[in-house]
Formats: C-alpha cells, sequence, structure tokens
C-alpha cells in the first residue's frame, strides 16, 4: 500500500486530509523530521496560513524534500503548500521550495479577500492529476494569494477569481492544487485517487 507522508509543519488541520487519502487508498501519517519523510510514496504539504511562517517552519525539511523529489518521488502542494513550491511570495519574508520558478500574489482588491468558498476549473491541458476531471468542476477555495508562474506551461487548470489564477500545476512529479481537494466531494477524492495511482506506476 503506497504510504503519504503529510508534513507537518505548524500549519492548518491535517485530520481531513489524511482521511480523504486513506479513503482513496493510502496509508497516510502525519510526519515532523527528515527522516520520517524517507518512507515516504507520496509527500504532501497542506496548507491554510502564512507563507513567512510555512517557509520558516519548513526550513529543516527542505533538504530531504528536495533529495527525495529529485529522486522521483511525487509531491503534492495543497494551497499554500502549492505557493510553497515557488520561489517567493508578497506575503512577507521566506524562501519557497524553487521546485517551480515564480512569485505568489494577494488577489485583487476588486474582490472579498480571501476567497472562501466553491469555484471552478477551467482545464488548459491534460494532466495526470486532474484525468477523468470535467472542465467546469467545482472545488473549495480559501486563500488570499496566488501564484504566477514563470512559465505558463506547469499551468493545468485556472479559475477566476477577481483575475484567473492558476488553480493546478504539474511538472514532472511535482502537483500543486491551490483548492482543497479533501474539501472538494467526488471530485476532489478522484484527484487524491489519480495520485494514488500515479505512485503505483
Amino acid at each position: 500500500m503506497p504510504r503519504a507522508v503529510i508534513v507537518d509543519y505548524g500549519i492548518g488541520n491535517l485530520f481531513s486530509l489524511r482521511c480523504a487519502l486513506d479513503k482513496v487508498g493510502f496509508d497516510s501519517v502525519i510526519r515532523t523530521s527528515p527522516l520520517q519523510l524517507k518512507d515516504a510514496d507520496l509527500v504532501v504539504l497542506p496548507g491554510v496560513g502564512s507563507f513567512p511562517a510555512a517557509s520558516r517552519n519548513l526550513s529543516s525539511l527542505r533538504d530531504e524534500i528536495l533529495t527525495q523529489v529529485r529522486d522521483g518521488m511525487p509531491l503534492l502542494g495543497i494551497c499554500l503548500g502549492m505557493q510553497l513550491l515557488f520561489c517567493k511570495s508578497e506575503e512577507g519574508e521566506g524562501r519557497g521550495l524553487e521546485l517551480l520558478q515564480g512569485k505568489n500574489e494577494r488577489l485583487p482588491g476588486s474582490v472579498k479577500v480571501p476567497q472562501m468558498g466553491w469555484n471552478t476549473l477551467e482545464i488548459l491541458r491534460p494532466s495526470r492529476i486532474l484525468e477523468n476531471i470535467e472542465d467546469g468542476s467545482y472545488m473549495y477555495f480559501v486563500h488570499s494569494y496566488h501564484s504566477v508562474p514563470l512559465d505558463n506551461d506547469v499551468i493545468v487548470a485556472e479559475t477566476t477569481y477577481g483575475t484567473a489564477f492558476p488553480s493546478a500545476v504539474e511538472k514532472q512529479n511535482v502537483y500543486g492544487t491551490q483548492f482543497h481537494p479533501e474539501k472538494s466531494g467526488q471530485s476532489g477524492l478522484k484527484i487524491l485517487s489519480n495520485l494514488f495511482e500515479i505512485t503505483r506506476r
């Protein structure tokens, strides 16, 4: 059974994510130290919180995460976790994992921030994590910032809220969703199930 390691870096409630990963077939565990990541088939960076605090708390795990990803392990960043895949954020000081080039910007002042609730995906190209997800599917969002990649080829889906922003990214074995799949009903579970199949190939 593939093991999903949820990285606990002091950000957000991890219980619903663990339950969702277990539901699609993972043996999911919550871990806090670099040595505990070595038995992972999938590493998950969860997220609700601030970029500076998350960056600081993740620093002790950074090298091990990057080593595992270079060795081919799939990595999923959710919400703030997706933003941490990039280099920096307007939210404040801190260094992302720099697995994807770009930054994070605040949602425009023309809309209520944070965005909280359901919104739709515009699927831009085929991807492994969005396999069998229909264009226009609703997902659940809670965020004030969004990613701005330097390379638009990593964007596999967009969502519009004041501006069009990447709601799902994918590059080789690095995946990110700005929405919370664990809170997005059957469509969200399907994305986690797709990741389960990726880890089995």
